[in-house]
């Protein structure tokens, strides 16, 4: 694990951080996907540990300790399993949201839950209508004295029926006013009118993803996030922190994928050899074992960026299309070494299953393609 962004002291909270995940979390691996139900105090113990969001200051919870430390430990739970880890991820990203956008008052009590695992955090972002074109929202959110009334519709949300409360995005200008008239909401989930479902998906199934329905619901002024009408340009910002951990959380399972993969094939024979001893086995393995390399040392760089407050959106953007396809392409590659035992329901396949949703989720490999080449050529020179 040694390399130039990992210190002595991000490696022992790494090593912590794997015990933790290989007692305690890798054994509910395959539970967890069966059942469908999140492990509350699993959560909970995660918090108590120091776990869940621990970039945060300390005055909401946090431990001051960096993006990179956040990233350390992500990866570590996502090896022993990927839904649990969305955890981690939803916990910085709203994590991060909250604290630098909220009133102190409102946000303080919710980020200590969050931080100690007491509570579980959705981003309510994607609508029926479209996902990729996120500034083109249709949830309504009007002013009505010292109240928002929001309704609408919001889907593809993870954890949407398990989440205690969501940050919201809605329409507060203009039809037509884009990512202009957007404004951002701290909503909990069991105010009056917000129902929810959930849906039967491939994988990442502990978490879970379905819709968000509101019907006239509620929330005071102090719950906005950012200012009005430009919650979607001050909040997205953060989606360039949580692009990068997708990166270590998707590779992280493709690194214990390829760990077991290189054990099986030294000691599965053919012919009287190892099936590592045959090129057509042993080069494949090299080949991602050496790009899911690079990838991660590239999502490594972005946390450092951003802990160095430097520019990371392209980064963060190459971290986001890469690491999902590459990820996915690898665990593929093992499981096909693995035969028909890589093909029966087991690690491996749910693997395959959980990370493909992060190619189609959280912003598409086009989406980031063109965010790369805006931050590159400029927005004027590629256009929408």
């Amino acid at each position: 694990m040694n390399n130039p962004y990992i210190d002595e002291d991000l490696q022992a909270l790494a090593e912590h951080a794997r015990r933790f995940a290989n007692g305690r979390v890798a054994p509910g691996f395959l539970e967890r996907d069966q059942t469908r139900v999140l492990d509350r105090p699993l959560m909970r113990e995660m918090g108590e540990m120091g776990f869940i969001a621990p970039e945060l200051p300390e005055r909401f919870g946090g431990q001051g300790l960096g993006c990179l430390a956040a990233g350390v430990i992500h990866e570590e739970i996502a090896r022993a399993d990927l839904s649990l880890s969305y955890i981690n991820l939803l916990a910085s990203l709203n994590g991060q949201i909250l604290a630098e956008h909220g009133q102190p008052e409102v946000v303080q009590p919710w980020l200590e839950k969050l931080t100690q695992g007491q509570a579980l955090f959705a981003i309510a972002l994607t609508e029926p209508r479209g996902g990729s074109d996120a500034a083109n929202l249709r949830l309504r959110i009007e002013r009505v004295g010292d109240e928002y009334v929001i309704n609408g519709e919001k889907t593809s949300i993870s954890a949407a029926d398990q989440a205690d409360a969501c940050v919201v995005f809605g329409r507060t200008g203009a039809v037509d006013s884009g990512a202009h008239g957007v404004t951002a909401l701290l909503v909990p989930t069991d105010v009056p009118g917000l129902t929810r479902n959930r849906f039967d998906c491939h994988g990442q199934r502990a978490i879970g993803r379905g819709s968000l329905f509101f019907e006239n619901v509620r929330v005071p002024v102090s719950h906005r996030l950012g200012d009005e009408n430009k919650g979607f340009v001050q909040v997205m910002q953060g989606f360039d922190f949580s692009r990068a951990l997708i990166g270590l959380q998707v590779l992280a399972v493709a690194r214990v994928a390829l760990e077991e993969t290189w054990d099986y094939v030294a000691q599965r024979e053919a012919f009287g050899k190892p099936l590592s001893a045959f090129q057509g086995v042993s080069h494949p393995l090299a080949d991602f074992d050496t790009q899911v390399t690079a990838a991660r040392l590239l999502c490594l760089q972005t946390l450092w960026l951003k802990d160095h407050h430097q520019p990371h959106t392209a980064e963060a953007a190459m971290c986001k299309w890469w690491a999902p396809k590459l990820a996915y392409e690898a665990i593929h590659q093992c499981l096909l070494m693995h035969g028909h035992g890589g093909y029966d329901r087991g690690p491996m396949e749910q693997r395959l299953r959980d990370v493909l949703g992060f190619q189609i989720g959280d912003g598409t490999a086009q989406i980031m393609k063109t965010i790369v080449a805006r931050t590159r050529a400029g927005r004027q020179a590629v256009p929408a």
